[in-house]
C-alpha cells in the first residue's frame, strides 16, 4: 500500500511532458496506425450503438401509436399530451417535441401502409439485403396474419441519422423509393444536404435509366453498377443561360457551374479536365468536351454535350474518345472506361440502332435547362400594369 502512495506521488509532481528516449521507427508508426484505426472504428460503432437505439426507441413508440390507435382511444390531442408527458418525466431528454412525435408516428405508419400496399415487393426492392430482411418480414406478416402494425426495424436502418430518415418517409412516394435512399445512405454514408439534392432531382426515377449498350460491352458484373452512374436526364437548372443554342454554351455554363454539375452526376465523380487536346501522329487534334473520373467504381467518364437532337454520328465520336481514354489515361487497375452523352432530346430507336454496333460503353441522356425570364422583361409587363 505505501509502494502505491508513493508511486502516485511521483506521478503528481510537477512536470512538463517531453519525448524521451524514444526511437520512431517504422514498426512503432504502424503499431500507432492501426491504433489510431480502431480508435476511430470504435467511435463509429459507438455512435451507430447510440444511434440504433434511440431508433429502436422512436419505431417503438411509432407502432404503439399505430397498434394501439392512440387517437381513436384516447383522442386527437394524444401526441401532443404525450410529447407533454414525456418532457415532464425526462426534462433533460431531447426528442420529445410534438413535432418530433409525430414523426415517429409518420416513420412507422409509412412503411407499414408501404408494406400491406406493395404486390411485388421483390420486384420492386431488388436484390440488396435489405430488402431481402423486409420481404422476410413481409412474407411472415401475411402467412402469420399477425396483429396490424407489428412490424420490427429493419436492422440496416439503425445506421442512418434519424433526420434522413425523416427526409426520406416525408418526401418518398413508394416503398421502393425510399429504401432506396436507405440503401444509398447507409452503403455510402450520403450526408443530409446531398440527401436532399438527389431527392429534389429525382435521382430514383432517373438513376440506371439512361439508354446504353452496357449489357452488350462491359463484364456481366460491370453492368448494373455502371448502369447506376447515369441517369434519363439530367437537372441543369443551376444554368442561368436563357438560351443555349451551341455546345459551346452549354459547356461554358457547365464549366462554370462545375460543382453543381459534380452534385449533378452524383457521389463518387471526380473533375479530370475540359477540352484536353488529343493529338494523333498524322497531325490532327480532338478536343472531348468533358473527362471525369469515377473514384468508387475506377473508371473514366467521358462527356460530350449536344445543344441539339441526338444524330447517329454522335455516338461514333464518343466512341473514338471512349478509345482514347482507354489507351491513354485508363491504368492497370481501372475498369473500362464509359462515355455519356447529353442531348437536348433524343429518339429512343435511332438511340438503340446507333449503339447497336458500337465497341464501346456508352450511354445517351437527355438535359431540362430552367426557363429564364429576364427581370427587365418583368420590369417593364409590371410598368404597364401599373400605368
Amino acid at each position: 500500500m505505501e509502494e502505491n502512495k508513493n508511486i502516485e506521488i511521483r506521478i503528481e509532481t510537477p512536470s512538463f511532458v517531453y519525448r524521451d528516449g524514444m526511437t520512431t521507427n517504422r514498426e512503432y508508426v504502424e503499431w500507432l496506425s492501426d491504433v489510431k484505426a480502431r480508435f476511430r472504428h470504435s467511435q463509429i460503432k459507438a455512435s451507430i450503438r447510440v444511434n440504433t437505439s434511440m431508433l429502436d426507441f422512436y419505431w417503438s413508440v411509432g407502432r404503439d401509436l399505430v397498434v394501439l390507435r392512440a387517437e381513436e382511444s384516447w383522442g386527437a390531442g394524444v401526441v401532443k399530451q404525450f410529447a407533454l408527458d414525456m418532457r415532464h418525466a425526462f426534462p433533460d431528454a431531447t426528442g420529445f417535441s410534438h413535432t418530433n412525435v409525430k414523426y415517429m408516428k409518420q416513420w412507422y405508419s409509412f412503411y407499414f401502409e408501404q408494406f400491406t400496399k406493395s404486390q411485388q415487393l421483390v420486384g420492386q426492392l431488388g436484390s440488396t439485403e435489405i430488402s431481402h430482411q423486409i420481404c422476410d418480414q413481409i412474407s411472415i406478416f401475411r402467412k402469420s396474419q399477425q396483429v396490424v402494425g407489428q412490424l420490427e426495424m429493419p436492422e440496416e436502418f439503425g445506421v442512418v441519422p434519424w433526420g434522413h430518415h425523416i427526409q426520406i418517409f416525408s418526401r418518398c412516394k413508394s416503398l421502393g423509393e425510399a429504401i432506396f435512399y436507405v440503401n444509398k445512405v447507409s452503403t455510402e454514408g450520403w450526408s443530409r444536404s446531398f440527401l436532399e439534392h438527389q431527392v429534389d432531382s429525382h435521382f430514383f426515377e432517373t438513376q440506371g435509366s439512361a439508354i446504353s449498350n452496357f449489357d452488350k460491352t462491359l463484364p456481366a458484373s460491370q453492368i448494373e453498377s455502371a448502369k447506376e452512374l447515369l441517369k434519363k436526364e439530367y437537372d441543369l437548372s443551376f444554368i442561368t443561360i436563357k438560351e443555349i443554342n451551341k455546345e459551346k454554351d452549354l459547356e461554358n455554363a457547365l464549366a462554370n457551374n462545375i460543382t453543381q454539375f459534380l452534385l449533378e452526376l452524383g457521389k463518387g465523380f471526380s473533375y479530370v479536365g475540359r477540352q484536353m487536346e488529343l493529338q494523333m501522329p498524322g497531325g490532327q487534334t480532338f478536343f472531348p468536351d468533358l473527362v471525369f473520373y469515377h473514384i468508387p467504381q475506377h473508371r473514366y467518364i467521358v462527356v460530350e454535350l449536344k445543344a441539339v437532337k441526338f444524330i447517329p454520328e454522335y455516338a461514333g465520336k464518343l466512341n473514338f474518345y471512349v478509345t482514347a481514354a482507354d489507351k491513354l489515361l485508363r491504368g492497370e487497375t481501372d475498369n473500362p472506361s464509359v462515355g455519356l452523352l447529353i442531348c437536348k432530346s433524343t429518339d429512343k430507336t435511332i438511340v438503340e440502332w446507333s449503339l447497336q454496333d458500337i465497341q464501346k460503353p456508352l450511354g445517351v441522356a437527355t438535359y431540362q435547362l430552367q426557363e429564364v425570364v429576364e427581370r427587365t422583361i418583368v420590369e417593364i409587363e409590371n410598368r404597364k400594369e401599373n400605368v
